[in-house]
């Protein structure tokens, strides 16, 4: 009886949300900032407005999940420590295929968990859709290249965030960034297509270094191929950011071979790399809790953080 209830309160919310569908817009008591000064770089047309879709033809851990595309204006929400500031922030990307962003399910669910652990989330709506080529006939390059508008918004949003680190209590020097799916394909780009700006220099922000400290790539994607060679569009070196890997095996949306890969540059160039493989799990659960022992990958994540000293031990 409770499940049907709660399964019928998800349909009306998902009724009035499309009835209303329009701008995503944060909870009371945060606000977007917006990624740049003027128009961004690189605009593209989209197809449409800006939705904010609740999506229910597939539950994750019985519930629906918010979908924003056509977004033309990226912007970043801040969330504060909801318990003592350690300093460090993270800066997520939610997945979504470069079609679509899963606001909820791998974005503000995600900040929820990082502020209750004195982490700054900072939340990047970066720009979508914005793919190279037709995903769904797979008339697609022997390597993805990630659409430029994307990365060009992550390098942006890592700059802005060292420029306001004091007035935001964050140490620049303990700023990561996390991805899930899509979202973990563009954990790999940042953490090796940080030294140079993809656009002309817009100001201050863009002076400041877009390289993390650290990078947790969550069921990342398009980081293999199916002969498991490396993307070369992820070139990693010595110098790429400490990296968490998590992804199940029986993921077959993106593969477990997408982490395996990855995982392996990173060991050969000697960048220091966590990697977790379960047998369980699918793909795109986010955070929240399912049946499998993948369920529990947010405190392994904790532990990691507190061995690269981001977080107190």
């Amino acid at each position: 009886m409770n499940s049907w209830i709660a399964m019928l309160c998800a349909l009306l919310a998902c009724a009035s949300l499309q009835a209303n569908a329009g701008v995503w817009q944060p909870a009371t008591g945060h606000t977007q900032i917006p990624l740049w000064p003027g128009p961004a770089p690189d605009m593209q047309a989209m197809p449409g407005a800006e939705t904010a879709t609740l999506r229910t033809e597939h539950l994750i851990a019985g519930k629906p999940w918010l979908a924003v595309t056509n977004v033309t204006q990226p912007t970043m929400t801040v969330y504060a420590p909801k318990v003592g500031n350690t300093g460090a922030a993270v800066v997520v990307f939610p997945g979504g295929g470069f079609e679509v962003l899963a606001m909820d399910l791998e974005g503000t669910e995600a900040c929820d968990w990082l502020t209750a652990h004195g982490i700054t989330c900072v939340l990047l709506k970066y720009r979508v859709p914005s793919l190279p080529y037709d995903w769904h006939t797979h008339d697609r390059p022997d390597d993805f290249v990630v659409p430029t508008m994307a990365l060009e918004d992550a390098q942006r949003a890592m700059g802005l965030v060292r420029l306001h680190a004091k007035q935001w209590r964050i140490d620049p020097h303990k700023l990561g960034v996390m991805g899930f799916s899509a979202g973990g394909y563009l954990v790999a780009e940042i953490s090796t297509h940080y030294a140079q700006r993809l656009y002309p220099v817009v100001d201050a922000a863009d002076r400041e270094s877009a390289r993390p400290d650290f990078a947790l790539a969550i069921y990342p994607g398009h980081l293999a191929h199916d002969d498991d060679s490396l993307n070369k569009n992820v070139p990693v070196t010595r110098d790429t950011p400490p990296t968490f890997l998590l992804q199940a095996e029986d993921d077959y949306v993106d593969g477990v071979n997408q982490s395996l890969v990855y995982y392996t540059a990173l060991a050969k160039a000697q960048v220091p790399a966590e990697l977790h493989i379960y047998a369980h799990g699918d793909h795109a659960f986010g955070l929240r809790a399912n049946q499998f022992p993948i369920t529990a990958w947010p405190n392994l994540a904790l532990t990691w953080l507190r061995t690269l000293g981001v977080l107190p031990k």
